[in-house]
């Protein structure tokens, strides 16, 4: 279901994958002002979509957004994160604890024009220039495969959303799954159905999306970093 009055080069629609139900945006990422979002210019961390809003300038609009990354209790990056050229947290080599340690992991990083998600190492030594980045993990699909730790028969199922990009960079798949899901479907779904080359993890259980278009705003936890498009009215 669309919304009338919304002319964006996103769309969010819900799709049924072997059962599971998933709401898919995507971002023509040459059109569109995709970018993330922590902290307002006070330095306080905005934590929920209405904060973004409320932050935005009378003649914008926030056309969609979703939670963008893990964190720490305080809300800040748990790896890589730049936002507006401006690096606010390192990039994490090495393994470490949780889903985010489950190499390979990854970054998602925005330019004016493009949009990839890049597997950790390979950003390390490509060191690509990103407008905005966030590092999340683990990767659900590396160059058109799966995740290696991925369980067909996994018994470990949650919400889950992530971010894929097409082979050339200029559209971004922003999926959230609308009841518990394994990583091995939340990852075939991104592999076999959206045919993205690369896919990133964002989080679980505290997964939330805000699409207008479908006359959605979720609720909930106090997030960290958040990714959205921003229009003008």
């Amino acid at each position: 279901m669309f919304l009338p009055g919304w002319a964006s080069a996103v769309t969010c629609q819900d799709e049924d994958f072997e059962g599971t139900s998933m709401t898919v945006c995507t971002v023509d990422v040459t059109q569109e002002d995709l970018r993330l979002f922590l902290r307002d210019d006070s330095g306080t961390v905005l934590g929920q979509f209405r904060d973004i809003e409320r932050d935005l300038a009378d003649e914008q609009k926030l056309a969609f957004a979703m939670n963008a990354g893990m964190y720490h209790a305080n809300r800040s990056p748990v790896g890589y994160y730049v936002e507006n050229n401006k690096e606010q947290a390192p990039l994490l080599t090495n393994a470490s604890s949780g889903n985010f340690g489950l190499l390979p992991n990854g970054v998602f990083c925005i330019t004016p024009k493009s949009a990839r998600v890049i597997e950790t190492l390979t950003f390390a030594k490509q060191a690509p220039e990103c407008r905005d980045a966030t590092q999340s993990g683990p990767m659900l699909v590396i160059d058109g495969a799966l995740h290696p730790r991925f369980l067909k028969d996994s018994t470990s199922r949650f919400l889950r959303n992530g971010v894929g990009t097409s082979k050339d960079g200029t559209t971004a798949y922003f999926v959230i799954s609308n009841t518990p899901v394994t990583f091995h479907r939340f990852g075939r779904f991104f592999r076999d159905v959206l045919k993205t080359p690369n896919a990133l993890y964002f989080d679980g259980k505290v997964s939330r999306l805000h699409a207008p278009q479908l006359d959605r705003s979720d609720a909930g936890f106090w997030l960290g970093p958040m990714v959205g498009v921003v229009d003008s009215k």
